[in-house]
């Protein structure tokens, strides 16, 4: 569930291949202004691109370009293999449960790709919500480590991710892999990573962003933001919208209205 959703989406078909997965539509949200950024957005699970096209259009952020991929339709575990689409496998929500590598990776270097059509002066990030929250934060993990979980290269220099209602895939590794690379550790301490989560989501359990947040700092990302929301169930309201708002103006360092 999202803050002003849409069915209506902009841009031009792209299916691509990743492994075996194919991805659905990618529809774009172009500047208003004069464009100093791109991020990709990316939906929660049985969601498409075009799901947060018009919430994205009504932000009051007009130097940034919005990329909206729709994932691959797979079965999904969690749901008993009902076929949705999804960025990765999941079983269930609990720190025992294996991580989909091969999905994360693939869903990952999908979102880079895309990122990698940019001009060089454009600032870069990637954000989403439930699911795709979560995949944004794995593809931070990739930048920061510099490459993906199979060992391959992660080719973009992200600016900032920002997660909402979210959780970090693979966060038993996390702190062992980063840490043991000094490069890794300097990328961490500098890359931000805004993280918003309701206390009464029934989806994804506050527990889990605040778990997220708190992993990710001890593994030496320092430049860290959580923000929690008392009345906020797994849907995003107008505080936290004007939140990311002025995180990602003052971050990013972009021209407003």
């Amino acid at each position: 569930m999202s803050y002003n959703r849409s069915n209506i989406g902009s841009g031009s078909r792209n299916v691509g291949r990743s492994n075996t997965f194919e991805f659905g539509r990618t529809y774009v949200v172009r500047p208003k202004g004069t464009h100093q950024a791109t991020i990709v957005w990316l939906h929660g699970i049985g969601e498409m691109g075009s799901s947060w096209t018009q919430f994205l259009e009504s932000l009051p952020l007009p130097n940034i370009k919005w990329i909206c991929p729709t994932a691959p339709t797979r079965p999904v575990a969690l749901f008993g293999g009902l076929q949705c689409t999804a960025w990765f496998n999941v079983e269930d929500m609990s720190d025992d449960a294996s991580d989909d590598m091969v999905g994360l990776d693939a869903s990952a270097s999908h979102i880079a790709n895309m990122l990698s059509n940019e001009r060089d002066d454009i600032k870069l990030g990637v954000a989403g919500f439930s699911m795709g929250a979560a995949m944004a934060l794995y593809s931070a993990t990739c930048r920061v480590l510099g490459q993906y979980g199979n060992g391959n290269r992660y080719p973009i220099n992200l600016s900032v991710a920002v997660s909402l209602s979210g959780w970090l895939p693979c966060s038993r590794i996390v702190r062992s892999r980063v840490q043991a690379s000094q490069e890794a550790a300097r990328r961490a301490a500098s890359l931000p990573i805004l993280l918003c989560h309701g206390q009464v989501d029934d989806v994804v359990e506050y527990k889990h962003g605040e778990k997220s947040a708190q992993t990710l700092h001890s593994a030496g990302f320092q430049n860290i933001v959580f923000h929690n929301y008392s009345r906020l169930g797994h849907y995003t309201i107008p505080e936290e919208v004007n939140d990311v708002c002025c995180w990602l103006m003052a971050t990013m360092r972009l021209d407003g209205y």
